[in-house]
């Protein structure tokens, strides 16, 4: 895996048949600092005049921020100049679910919700703290918080469609209790509850980790964690199991799909005709990461074998047996059919740790005699 005493990438004047996935947690940065073997690496990735010789995608399970802020941080860590189109974030997938954009949704997590929400396409989001805001009496596990007098709403909020799980929130307690509330009324969460409603109104979740790595010695809580307790809870209260319309992030289909077209829209933007056949997924997580990757491998691999491509099933594991995912109904037919192209045939592991990463004098990527290239003279590189 070692290139050094190999041609490095900018020296091969090629079309690239090959495209990166790179987790950015645990592998470029730990934390908020960068892992110094991360940089040097990607020097090794770009031409004289920092444009990258192959594809690249960076695929992260974090939603709490735009495209453009992660591309921003990474171009300064990196030292390349990242695009917001080659960041994808857990969320990045919900632009595809256009059934949703124009209902009242509920979003959790932290970071600008509101700005994620509408970049995504949503036209009608509302924040936990907006409805925590107009029913004051659902909140009171914190008594310091609790409303001493009461105001009537000027404004009555719309019913609520859906609830969209962007990560981890910072009150658990308030987001747990708003969200059971939300499904355990239909989306009307003043009103009381009635057990009959089920099934409940859709749920889509981003980002299934139970934990992530941080600069504290052991992983720390991820939004999977979160998902167990509100799934526990739900489970608790009616005797049924929390469904998701749709989940995404790694380790699901869904999220690979969307990163290979993302890595097939770079190709074309630099006229590179050769097709990816080759996905390299660097990452540090076993249970996200290796797994995801090994279940689009797979995919691909029996994809390959029929010699057609079957139409999406976008039903992602990620060992929540609770889950269930009927996401090809929901898709918009022109995303579909854009995802349904795949023409990778292979998606392949690369497991790195930032411990692994630093011990190293030069950065690990494939080998060049393990990389398919073409004798074709790459002009736009």
């Amino acid at each position: 895996m070692n290139i050094q005493g190999r041609k490095s990438f900018r020296e091969l004047n090629v079309l690239p048949s090959f495209g990166f996935l790179f987790d950015i947690d645990g592998v470029l940065v730990r934390g908020k600092t960068p892992i110094p073997a991360a940089r040097t690496a990607f020097q090794k990735l770009v031409n004289s005049q920092g444009r990258f010789l192959v594809p690249v995608v960076f695929v992260t399970n974090a939603g709490n921020c735009l495209r453009q802020e992660k591309a921003d941080q990474l171009s300064h860590l990196l030292g390349v100049p990242i695009s917001r189109d080659q960041v994808m974030m857990s969320h990045s997938p919900l632009r595809m679910f256009k059934r949703y954009h124009e209902k009242c949704v509920l979003v959790s997590g932290q970071g600008p919700l509101l700005d994620i929400a509408q970049d995504l396409g949503f036209c009608q989001p509302i924040t936990i703290e907006t409805l925590r805001e107009k029913h004051p009496l659902l909140d009171v596990v914190d008594h310091e918080r609790r409303p001493n007098v009461l105001y009537p709403s000027a404004v009555e909020l719309p019913k609520i469609e859906a609830v969209v799980l962007f990560g981890e929130p910072v009150r658990w307690e308030t987001n747990l209790q708003l969200i059971i509330d939300v499904l355990l009324t239909s989306g009307y969460p003043g009103n009381p509850y009635w057990h009959q409603h089920h099934p409940h109104i859709p749920v889509l979740a981003c980002n299934m980790d139970l934990m992530w790595v941080a600069e504290a010695q052991s992983p720390r809580f991820g939004h999977g964690t979160f998902m167990v307790c509100l799934e526990n809870i739900y489970k608790k209260i009616t005797g049924k199991d929390l469904k998701y319309e749709a989940l995404m992030g790694k380790p699901s289909k869904l999220t690979y799909q969307y990163a290979e077209y993302l890595i097939r829209a770079q190709a074309a933007e630099r006229h590179w005709k050769q097709p990816i056949q080759t996905l390299y997924a660097v990452g540090d997580n076993l249970m996200t990461d290796v797994y995801g990757a090994n279940l689009y491998n797979r995919y691909l691999e029996e994809n390959s074998r029929k010699g057609s491509k079957s139409r999406i099933q976008a039903k992602a594991t990620g060992g929540k047996g609770s889950a269930a995912v009927s996401q090809d109904e929901d898709i918009d037919n022109s995303w579909e059919n854009e995802l349904a192209s795949a023409a990778a045939a292979h998606c392949r592991t690369c497991l790195l740790s930032a411990s692994t990463f630093n011990s190293l004098k030069y950065p690990v990527f494939p080998t060049l005699h393990s990389v398919n290239f073409t004798d074709n003279t790459a002009a736009q590189m």
